[in-house]
Formats: C-alpha cells, sequence, structure tokens
C-alpha cells in the first residue's frame, strides 16, 4: 500500500512540474489565444484581411500601407515586375527564394507558415528556403496587420503575419504571392470587363484598393476564385456590395481559401515558363 501511496504521490510531482513547466513559458497564454487556423467553417482570404486589417495603428517603422500592401517611399503603385522585381531563377529552373521567420511566434503558428511556404514547392517552381547569407530575404514577422511589398525589394523585405488576425493558410499564400510580385485581382486591367465596382458603396479613404493597375495577366482570365480576389463586400461603409461580377452576378466569387489554378499558373508563368 505505502508503495502505491509513495508512485501516486511521485505522479502527482510529475503531472505539477509538467503544468508548471508551461505556465513559466511565456509563449503558453499566447499559444493557447493566438493560434487561429481551423479549417473547418474558414472565412475567405478577404475577409480573413479585411477584419485582421481594420483599424490598425502602425509603428512608426512600419512602411505606408495600402490594404495589405506595404508601399516604398520612393515608389508608386504601379507593377514592378517588367522592372526587375523578380527572384532569382537558378540553373535547376527553379526559383530560391530566402526566408527568416521571427523568433516570437509559437511552434504551432511557425507550422502554419511553414505549410504555407512549403505548399508553393508542390506546384509551382518557387522554393522557399531558410536564409543563410543571402542579401534579399523575406523577413516574416508578427507586425500591425498582414502586409507584403510587391515583388523582390531588396535586403531584409517585411512580410508581416500579425499572431492575432493573420495566421490562416490562405492569408499566408496571399501575402506571399504579393512578395513574388502579384496584386489583387480586383486591380487587374481588365476587372470591368468581369466585375462592377460600386464605388458609392466603398469606406472613401478605401477607394485605392480598387484602382486598377497595369498588371501582367500572363495570359491568365479572371480569376473569381483567386487567392488574391477580395470578396464582394470588401471594405463596404454601408453592407452593400462593392464588387459584383458579371454577366452572372450569382457566380462564386471571393472565396478563396487557397491558391487557384490560375494563380499557379500565372505564377510559373511570371517567373519565365518555369515547370515542376
Amino acid at each position: 500500500m505505502y508503495i502505491h501511496v509513495f508512485i501516486f504521490s511521485v505522479f502527482i510531482l510529475y503531472v505539477f512540474s509538467v503544468v508548471a513547466s508551461d505556465l513559466m513559458d511565456p509563449m503558453f497564454f499566447l499559444t493557447e489565444n493566438v493560434v487561429e487556423e481551423d479549417t473547418s467553417g474558414e472565412l475567405s482570404v478577404g475577409e480573413l484581411l479585411t477584419r485582421a486589417n481594420r483599424d490598425l495603428t502602425p509603428e512608426a517603422d512600419e512602411p505606408t500601407l495600402m490594404g495589405d500592401i506595404a508601399m516604398p517611399s520612393e515608389k508608386n503603385a504601379d507593377p514592378c515586375t517588367a522592372t526587375g522585381c523578380l527572384w532569382q531563377k537558378y540553373s535547376d529552373g527553379n526559383i530560391w527564394v530566402p526566408y527568416v521567420i521571427a523568433n516570437h511566434f509559437s511552434s504551432r503558428e511557425v507550422a502554419i507558415i511553414q505549410r504555407g511556404l512549403d505548399s508553393f514547392a508542390e506546384t509551382t517552381c518557387i522554393r522557399f528556403f531558410q536564409r543563410q547569407n543571402e542579401r534579399d530575404y523575406l523577413s516574416i514577422e508578427s507586425r500591425s496587420g498582414c502586409y507584403s511589398y510587391v515583388g523582390r525589394q531588396g535586403n531584409a523585405q517585411t512580410v508581416s503575419l500579425a499572431r492575432q488576425g493573420c495566421l490562416y493558410h490562405s492569408t499566408v499564400q496571399h501575402e506571399l504571392l504579393h512578395a513574388l510580385g502579384f496584386n489583387h485581382e480586383q486591380t487587374r486591367s481588365d476587372r470591368d470587363n468581369h466585375i462592377h465596382v460600386y464605388w458609392e458603396n466603398i469606406i472613401d479613404d478605401m477607394k485605392y484598393n480598387f484602382d486598377k493597375i497595369a498588371t501582367l495577366n500572363q495570359g491568365t482570365p479572371y480569376d473569381y476564385n483567386s487567392v488574391m480576389q477580395y470578396e464582394r463586400y470588401a471594405f463596404s461603409k454601408n453592407n452593400r456590395p462593392t464588387m459584383v461580377p458579371f454577366p452572372d452576378s450569382n457566380v462564386s466569387f471571393g472565396e478563396a481559401t487557397q491558391m487557384s489554378k490560375n494563380d499557379i499558373d500565372r505564377l510559373n508563368r511570371l517567373y519565365d515558363q518555369c515547370l515542376i
């Protein structure tokens, strides 16, 4: 009997020590409360980004934002892919993009980010790898909301995936596509042939999110299911649609939770017809 009591006491002490160890970890409470991804009933990427970036006040050292696109002060919103902002293609035919993930993410949060990074290797020639001493690289951090620069900028380049609101597979893919050189689908040069923008329903200081850009569409059709397409109520000031597709207004629109076939095709075409 004494042996049983002794064993039980040791077990209780062990359990207490494990719990105490977790509680001493400063990431314990954050990990439990912040990890976002839930693949059941996931919101569209546009809804997630709108929610995560609502009413944010960027830090002084953060860039000017246009929605979730970071704007270098010396550049405008024109596409950069025609003027040298693509990542380097190597002799093996792949595009190798270095990255660093900040150490303030928990292991489960890193797993969500890593899943997004690795997903590109499954269907494209993009290969994200952990930086060693490369000059140009993506610095994945939890800053003010979700945002990225468009294309390769040079040196350390922030991709913000805030722990509160941005840790979803679709959001990771969306911001990485910005970093690879892509703008939003609704800003495509041919968008007026596929969607109607209701300017009167858009929040006044958010209308720039709907300005058309002379995008390089890589011969792919307008894609209502692109992970770069915002949903139909994005930036609405009156709960009315800001975008409606036509001729079929009921078509599935802005509901992507991962890259579409067109996203994949245009990415491979942008990077010199690279294939896997």
